[in-house]
């Protein structure tokens, strides 16, 4: 194989062209923060810009780890935000209301309450996409809209704060040397991984969002597929509602989770699962949701005005698309190639001769 073919071949692969806009907008960083890939130790706990990335992109990768599984059976999850806001509302709530908010038995109460209530979001949502037949988008609007008011209600309208040790683990805690969000990340990638690379599970969804009906007279049940998937997918979302109320030690229904259904989307979309379902990656999903906080961070340290910082991510989200695109590709970059092919065959008409025409004798 020639350096030409593996080029090309690397070109090609799925995760290239994410890695290498990752791996872009960090070098970004470096001209207006030096020691942006420095590394330190302090108090016993490693500090710096690539562990702050991973941390506070922690819970963008289960929602979107979640997503992906939605969209690779053909929907989509628009209440992911919503389910977000109602479990850390839920969890704090409990916990502030506790005598004692350090009591590890009152704190896991908290947390299975919130999951509880994550469940039942994502199996109301597989019940109206899979039973009643209503759209994705449609089914989960409804808890998009309805679910932030419910937290609001949780909440009473405001910021429910809570000085919980145990609590504050899940999403701001660290453990060997690690920020703990990271250790939860990794379990839950590693365990999706494994059901739907390991197993049967994987095919089966890619095969419902291949073909919903085909898959059903084949003797899968894809309804039972599609519910699971919204399950795992506000399963994903309501853990990630616990790192995001844990690090602030506080629960906003109006504005936590605002708005990261739609970086879980981009995610996996630069991930490389096509929106119209089938084949998904769950790698290339978790490089999508790295590249979202990453730009975001490189947004902030830039100095990008907070008022255009949108534009700017939409328009690096839509440069990262293009790249992707096997005929963006080809007819940017294999333009003035195509040329020289058209040309050619215009050169030997003109010099060939011209073939002798055929005598029919009578």
């Amino acid at each position: 194989m020639t350096t030409t073919s593996r080029w090309r071949a690397l070109t090609h692969h799925q995760l290239f062209w994410p890695v290498a806009v990752l791996v872009v907008l960090l070098l970004v960083n470096v001209p207006f923060t030096p020691d942006f890939f420095s590394v330190k130790m302090s108090n016993g706990h490693l500090y710096g810009s690539l562990v702050s990335i991973v941390l506070f992109g922690s819970p963008l990768i289960l929602v979107a780890v979640g997503m992906t599984l939605v969209i690779a059976t053909g929907g989509i999850d628009l209440s992911v935000g919503a389910v977000v806001a109602i479990a850390g509302a839920l969890a704090c709530s409990y916990v502030s209301d506790q005598a004692d908010q350090s009591a590890l038995s009152g704190v896991l109460l908290a947390m299975g309450l919130a999951l509880l209530a994550a469940l039942v979001c994502g199996l109301w949502n597989g019940f109206l996409v899979a039973r009643m037949g209503i759209q994705p988008i449609i089914a989960t609007l409804i808890i998009m809209v309805a679910g932030r008011g419910v937290a609001q209600l949780i909440t009473d309208g405001q910021i429910i704060t809570v000085n919980s040790e145990p609590y504050k683990l899940i999403g701001g805690g660290y453990w060997l040397t690690l920020p703990f969000s990271i250790f939860v990340v990794a379990v839950v990638v590693a365990v999706t991984v494994v059901l739907t690379r390991r197993t049967a599970l994987g095919l089966l969804v890619e095969s419902v969002g291949g073909n919903a009906e085909a898959s059903r007279l084949v003797g899968i049940r894809s309804r039972r597929i599609k519910i699971m998937v919204y399950v795992f997918c506000a399963l994903c979302a309501g853990i990630a509602g616990l790192m995001i109320s844990s690090n602030t030690s506080a629960a906003d229904g109006n504005n936590a989770g605002l708005w990261i259904e739609l970086d879980a989307i981009l995610a996996v979309v630069i991930g490389g699962t096509s929106l119209l379902g089938g084949r998904f990656s769950i790698g290339g999903t978790v490089v999508g949701a790295l590249v979202i906080q990453t730009l975001t961070t490189t947004i902030y340290t830039i100095g990008v005005p907070t008022q255009t910082n949108l534009v700017f991510k939409a328009a690096v989200v839509i440069v990262v698309c293009l790249l992707q695109s096997p005929k963006f590709r080809a007819k940017v970059l294999g333009a003035k190639a195509g040329g020289k092919r058209a040309a050619a065959p215009a050169e030997t008409a003109g010099t060939t001769e011209a073939a002798p025409k055929m005598e029919v004798s009578s």
